[in-house]
């Protein structure tokens, strides 16, 4: 005897009007629900800010005084002809050559040696982004103190191999070179296991095919990972690019830690961060500071866009 077929039930929407259209407003609504959050906190504490600092960047307004003025483009204007505002670019992009290029190439080696077999490797690689957990004010304070002219350890250390004691704060390329060994102290780790990561999604048989046709070590490193991880490291280098033009922390408190925001007596390690710092929270010229700020947003778009470009080649490449 066989059984009869059961019945199909009944669709939960089905039957009332009032349930089908609360079925496809829970469908159709839901999604923008759940994203509404992000949207919400980004419109408040990021769009707004932005949009406020473009309507202020167009004023004179002092904060010692009760008057704010709508002045237009003087700002820009006054911002293109002023030579502090030059000197302070020139400053963050020489810091960001001399820190970004040695950082990525260490960052790269640090890698590759972490992803060989070795013992205790979960060790090195917690290691390496201990520089990165630390407080950024600490370590520049320590690092002021190493680079310090009359009892530095670096100095000292100079002084061992016969050179004369340099005064790091005082010259611009010394400064430079400081604050960058800084940065690549701090984020070299960090990059390094991005690259680590990268390097681990490379297919093991393209390492197989080289060793048996004798290629070394470093030869499959630089003809079989370092093209793998071209948008890796583009990446790297972008993100790398941004914090640079950012920096603010290390040349504020390199100055034996004074924090002065006119980076050394002759502003020969101030930065374009520490010019907005100065004008903004120093001057009080905040219609001046919102100019310098969005002028910096604005090369750190143009970065953007070149590395979009860039990326875009690779990839149809």
């Amino acid at each position: 005897m066989t059984s009869a077929a059961p019945r199909p039930r009944p669709s939960p929407v089905a039957g009332r009007p009032w349930r089908r259209f609360a079925h496809t407003l829970d469908v159709k609504s839901s999604p923008y629900l759940y994203i509404a959050p992000f949207f919400l906190l980004f419109g408040v504490f990021g769009a707004f800010p932005l949009l406020y600092t473009a309507y202020v960047s167009m004023t004179d307004w002092n904060l010692l005084e009760s008057t704010r003025q709508w002045v237009g483009a003087e700002n820009y204007v006054a911002l293109i002809q002023d030579g502090y505002f030059w000197n302070a670019l020139f400053n963050t992009v020489s810091i960001w050559l001399l820190s970004t290029i040695p950082q990525l190439l260490v960052a790269l080696v640090v890698a590759h040696m972490l992803n060989r077999s070795l013992r205790a490797r979960t060790f090195f690689r917690m290691g390496v982004l201990l520089p990165n957990v630390t407080s950024i004010v600490a370590v520049t304070i320590i690092f002021a103190q190493l680079f310090g002219r009359d009892f530095g350890a670096v100095n000292w250390a100079l002084g061992l191999f016969g050179f004369g004691p340099v005064d790091w704060q005082a010259g611009t390329l010394s400064s430079h070179i400081a604050i960058s060994l800084i940065v690549i102290w701090r984020w070299t780790g960090y990059n390094a296991l991005i690259y680590l990561a990268a390097m681990q999604a490379v297919p093991s048989h393209l390492y197989e095919a080289a060793t048996i046709d004798g290629a070394g070590q470093w030869t499959q490193f630089w003809r079989i990972t370092i093209p793998m991880l071209r948008p890796t490291i583009i990446f790297t280098g972008v993100v790398s690019t941004i914090g640079g033009f950012q920096i603010i922390a290390e040349p504020l408190l390199f100055q034996a830690g004074t924090g002065n925001p006119t980076g050394g007596s002759d502003r020969q390690f101030q930065t374009v961060g520490l010019y907005l710092y100065e004008q903004g929270f120093g001057l009080y010229e905040f219609g001046y500071a919102s100019a310098v700020a969005w002028t910096l947003c604005l090369i750190i778009v143009v970065m953007a866009l070149v590395n979009f470009s860039i990326t875009r080649r690779i990839k149809s490449g």
